[in-house]
């Protein structure tokens, strides 16, 4: 029902729904909301000023922007009560004091969300990252400690790659680095769909005392395009309970630690 919508959450919906589709007529916006011509242009005038939508006649087609918001909202949505367990899962080990490195995977975002308070304080923790998504949720602490790595910005990821993030991340040490992947296999490794995405990833990897790799079971036994680092560079995975039990003993077979998730069916 969109009856209950206020002009906001209204305009929020139109333009998730023109993201969605790539393009919306004026008539099927009118029909659906029950409004009159002139209130639906006016919302599609405030959309496109907002950088939202373009109008086109008799409606409005996505921006590019708004197509890299579509595809984000996409991943951050898809296996999302596992990624939500997985998170939870990995912030455990995060411990008072540790510099901890987190990459621009989705997964890790949830890592951050998990966190607990009382490690949320000034001096308590510090993070180090490529992510402007974890820049949105640990920029909400009220003390947060954070190195956001400068560099080329990748929009269609949400997070900074190149020479200056390499160089950046050489000049320090974690204990801990929080990965995520678009895929792992035994021979492969894990990979990314992006080569500038992948070179990050790997060197992160090299600066932490512990790699944790976060991947739910959709990914496993999957290639992706660019490797980020071999299996042997991995302490631990981090999936959920429907990983495998081949893939679970090939992998602690090479020295990683498997940990697997329970999934909540309420959830």
């Amino acid at each position: 029902m969109t009856d209950h919508l206020n002009a906001r959450q209204r305009r929020d919906l139109i333009a998730r729904r023109i993201r969605e589709q790539g393009r919306v007529q004026v008539a099927e916006l009118i029909e659906e909301f029950g409004l009159t011509d002139t209130s639906i242009r006016r919302d599609l005038t405030i959309l496109e000023q907002k950088g939202d939508i373009r109008r086109v006649h008799g409606g409005a087609v996505a921006t590019n922007d708004g197509l890299q918001i579509a595809a984000l909202e996409k991943r951050l949505t898809r296996q999302e009560k596992e990624k939500r367990r997985i998170g939870a899962a990995a912030a455990k080990f995060i411990h008072a004091h540790d510099v901890i490195i987190m990459d621009s995977g989705t997964t890790v975002v949830q890592v951050a969300h998990h966190i607990p308070e009382s490690l949320r304080q000034m001096g308590t923790l510090r993070i180090v990252t490529n992510s402007t998504l974890l820049l949105d949720e640990v920029g909400m602490w009220a003390s947060p400690n954070l190195l956001l790595l400068g560099g080329i910005y990748l929009p269609e990821y949400w997070a900074t790659v190149g020479p200056q993030v390499l160089y950046s991340l050489q000049q320090i040490s974690a204990h801990r680095a929080f990965l995520g992947c678009d895929g792992l296999t035994l021979d492969g490794g894990i990979t990314s769909a992006h080569p500038l995405i992948a070179q990050a990833g790997g060197e992160m990897a090299k600066r932490a005392e512990q790699v944790i790799v976060l991947a739910d079971h959709t990914k496993l036994g999957r290639a992706g395009f660019v490797p980020i680092m071999p299996i042997s560079n991995i302490d631990i995975l981090i999936t959920d309970s429907l990983v495998s039990e081949e893939m679970a003993n090939s992998l602690n077979k090479r020295g990683v630690e498997v940990l697997a998730v329970e999934l909540d069916a309420s959830e």
